[in-house]
């Protein structure tokens, strides 16, 4: 079986977001609701899923994310938060 490993960013304290670029941007999670929803949500979502998070926040939430900006954030949460890759 292979191993599974969870990017480590999964473990940063709730109160902080993983240091990489991207990471101004996904911050703007942070105006609607804790960013513990982002580490509850991590190890289910890859790029196609937090892309569409990120779209339905705006389009069914109204969270006040310029539209420039959804792809930047769906790939640092997919990079540093996404679901864990399986090693061999």
């Amino acid at each position: 079986t292979p191993a599974v490993t969870p990017p480590a960013a999964a473990h940063a304290p709730a109160d902080e977001l993983a240091d990489a670029p991207g990471r101004e941007k996904a911050a703007q999670c942070g105006a609607c609701h804790s960013l513990d929803y982002i580490r509850m949500n991590s190890r289910f979502l890859d790029l196609a899923g937090w892309t569409a998070v990120v779209n339905k926040m705006i389009k069914a939430f109204g969270a006040p994310i310029p539209k420039d900006d959804v792809d930047a954030i769906a790939r640092y949460l997919a990079e540093q938060y996404g679901k864990p890759v399986a090693t061999p």
